[in-house]
């Protein structure tokens, strides 16, 4: 399969003083990709489809349930790391298109040796920002044409998202990528009182007629830092059946509408390249119950 991890793969042989590799423990041959200390991945060498993050569950029941089973798809990847939702899409949509953009070669180089990451034919692997993969996209290079089905965001540095990475005139060019029902996905991490994602859910609403936000409900009612997901879309998004898929996981989280995210942002403005934003109100929008 496109970007499986095959025979060459070997995590042992292949950490650097930024790049870490630990294994599972638990006789499966799962591994954790740390980036500064931080984890950045997680990739089961035998069963692509485990998705052991939270977040990253949340995204493929999003993309699972966002086209008919198995259907090919093209995805824009901005952040590779060890690219485990690529393999996840490769192994669930045989003959999908992808392009990975990943900023760190040093983590690229990580993820061909540990993990056996290849550019093939449906998968390319590219050393480059987020943003100006975005751009090359206008030319039709990297085998992969704008009107591509999703842009998944799941870039940091160290633990947070770069801010050219969050702005309006980013979704732009996110919304000039996709296909009219082509879906924007972005991870993202916060603590309370949630201000970095009411900025993100204020801003994508400034492009996108439709947005959804996952998260665990204890961090909708301000009481964790953790990971959210956001999704848009200029179509109504799957919000019926993602919102089910995240109330039966292993994780049980909790769905915001387009309507309730409109509540969540509220008061808040869009965040532009000059880093023009107004400033969260003293007394933010109250979290959902």
């Amino acid at each position: 399969m496109p970007g499986r991890p095959g025979a060459a793969a070997n995590p042992r042989d292949a950490g650097t003083e930024r790049v870490r590799f630990v294994p599972d423990g638990d006789g499966r041959r799962g591994w954790t990709l740390l980036v500064d200390g931080v984890q950045s991945s997680h990739v089961d060498l035998d069963d692509p489809t485990r998705l052991d993050f939270e977040y990253m569950r949340w995204i493929g029941d999003l993309l699972d349930v966002a086209w008919a089973a198995g259907e090919p798809i093209t995805a824009v990847h901005l952040g590779g790391a060890g690219c485990t939702l690529p393999a996840y899409l490769a192994v669930t949509r045989p003959a999908s298109r992808q392009v990975v953009f990943e900023v760190d070669a040093e983590v690229l180089e990580a993820a061909r040796v540990g993990f056996g990451r290849r550019s093939t034919r449906r998968l390319r692997l590219r050393h480059a920002d987020g943003r100006e993969g975005l751009n090359s996209l206008e030319a039709g290079v990297n085998g992969v044409e704008p009107g591509v089905d999703v842009v998944v965001r799941d870039a940091f540095a160290h633990d947070a998202v770069p801010s050219h990475l969050q702005t309006r005139q980013f979704l732009a060019e996110v919304a000039r990528v996709l296909d009219h029902e082509g879906i924007y996905v972005a991870n993202l991490a916060d603590e309370p009182p949630l201000a970095l994602a009411r900025a993100e859910a204020a801003t994508a609403l400034a492009t996108f007629a439709h947005v959804a936000l996952a998260a665990e409900p204890a961090q909708f009612k301000g009481r964790r830092y953790g990971n959210l997901v956001l999704a848009a879309s200029a179509v109504p998004l799957p919000e019926t059946t993602w919102g089910r898929r995240l109330a039966g996981g292993a994780v049980r989280a909790r769905l915001l509408t387009t309507q309730e995210v409109r509540a969540f942002a509220a008061g808040v403005r869009p965040v532009d390249d000059d880093g023009g934003q107004a400033p969260t109100p003293a007394t933010p929008a109250a979290a959902p119950p």
